[in-house]
């Protein structure tokens, strides 16, 4: 009978899929490393299992102890089965940026899940790093992992994923591209692929928001280049051990928004469903093609499955909200479209600034129509009413029509989208869509930025 012990056996020997429409435009054979097949969905399995193998051996983790541990999500499954086949308890602490669809696996495999804060400091005693640390100095019999320093991450790699890799394209890889964000990846399977052939290229893909990309090219640890993304799995605003800058031979950064579309891309195109820093690895990969030639073998690693970024890349009404979703907006009806339903908040000439200023704060808006009864008559918006206040501290029980301005302009809801454009000034914030039979639509400054692609 041909079985595995427990599933920890099944970690690793992850295929290798040649891609084809997604990287039409590059000449070269380009192959994905898909470590999704791994028993807990992602890359982090392997040096979950090397990073507790060695604490076990040198003593720092005992039997029946915790283990604790900073995690995006894929780490803590990782340690979560091997917590779970040796016995032991796990704190998993993670950032709010994470999917929901992390955490939620995480708490079905046991551990226990800390949330916190992902805009502080790294050293800020709120951020995942700083509440790891102290959990571990106030919780017995604990191991703090941290695979960021943790140098068994990388070794897991060139011990396992590297040779894979070089077995797997007969020793004719002549290019590794992965995502970095702990740095045991690349650092891993670089030195060991450079070891087999020092003209293998390195080359890893940062996201805007992280120091990687500077720091390799200049020295320089920008902290004015730290700044909150979305992108999930890579980046950092530290510089851990695990990253061996010497082995890596370029980055190229990737936006949040051609991360978020490539990772739908993969899917559609290859019919491979993995995770957000996938599609970064892709646009990073298109980024770098006058690098590749006709004969050359380039490798690029999946590191988690999509099904941890249902609620968010996957997910059209997020995507919407962030403007990453590519639709096609030419006409004012295409900006409303996903609003057109909404009632139009307006204010009649007799009415006092006061029942403005309570509809603005309700409803949350910026500019409403004035109205009276021959349609529209003007216009108010918060700068009218701040600079009213400012002259006229008494200007709340005045009627509308003494602080009002003109009224919005009009048009059709077929009125292309570079015509509404033209019609933002300074002196005018908004549009209004005539949406026929005596119903309007308002389109501001904000919806317009917001349908930029």
């Amino acid at each position: 009978m041909d079985f595995s012990k427990n599933i920890l056996e099944t970690i690793g020997n992850t295929p290798l899929v040649k891609l084809n429409k997604i990287v039409a435009e590059i000449d070269a054979l380009v192959l994905a490393k898909v470590e999704t097949f791994n028993p807990g969905n992602s890359v982090k399995d392997r040096m979950a299992v090397k990073m507790i193998e060695d604490a076990e051996a040198d003593g720092r983790l005992k039997p029946g102890g915790t283990i604790i541990e900073g995690t995006s999500g894929n780490t803590g499954m990782g340690l979560a089965l091997v917590a779970i086949v040796k016995g032991y308890k796990l704190i998993c602490v993670i950032s709010d940026k994470q999917s929901k669809e992390k955490m939620d696996i995480l708490r079905a495999v046991g551990a226990k899940v800390v949330v916190c804060p992902t805009d502080v400091e790294p050293t800020d005693p709120r951020s995942y790093y700083s509440v790891s640390k102290r959990l571990a100095e106030e919780t017995p019999n604990s191991w703090y992992v941290n695979q960021y320093d943790n140098m068994s991450n990388s070794l897991a790699h060139y011990e396992q994923t590297g040779p894979e890799i070089w077995r797997q394209t007969d020793g004719k890889i002549t290019h590794f591209v992965v995502g970095v964000g702990t740095g045991g990846t690349i650092s891993g399977v670089g030195k060991y692929l450079k070891e087999k052939n020092p003209n293998i290229k390195i080359w890893g893909i940062d996201t805007y928001g992280s120091v990687f990309k500077k720091y390799h090219e200049t020295g320089i640890f920008d902290e004015n280049e730290i700044y909150s993304y979305i992108t999930e799995g890579i980046g950092e605003d530290i510089l851990p051990k695990n990253v061996d800058f010497s082995l890596i031979d370029g980055f190229t950064k990737v936006t949040d928004k051609d991360a978020a579309v490539y990772t739908r891309k993969i899917a559609l195109e290859e019919a491979i469903f993995v995770g957000n820093s996938a599609g970064a690895c892709i646009k990073g990969l298109l980024q770098l093609k006058e690098h590749f030639k006709p004969d050359d073998v380039v490798v690029v690693l999946f590191h988690d499955s999509g099904s941890r970024y249902v609620g968010k890349m996957f997910n059209d009404d997020w995507m919407r909200e962030r403007g990453f979703l590519e639709e096609n907006v030419t006409k004012a009806e295409d900006v409303i479209k996903d609003h057109i339903d909404k009632e139009l908040i307006v204010v009649r000439t007799e009415e006092l600034v006061s029942h403005a200023i309570e509809r603005m704060r309700k409803y949350k808006i910026s500019q409403i129509p004035v109205v009276d009864i021959n349609g529209f008559v003007g216009s108010v918006d918060e700068t009218d009413l701040f600079r009213s206040y400012v002259a006229d501290k008494n200007v709340a029980e005045k009627p509308i029509k003494e602080v009002m301005g003109k009224p919005f302009p009009i048009v059709k809801l077929g009125t292309p989208i570079e015509e509404v454009s033209k019609l933002f000034s300074k002196e005018n914030d908004a549009v209004l869509v005539d949406l026929g039979n005596g119903h309007h639509h308002i389109i501001t400054k904000y919806d317009i930025i917001g349908s930029i692609k």
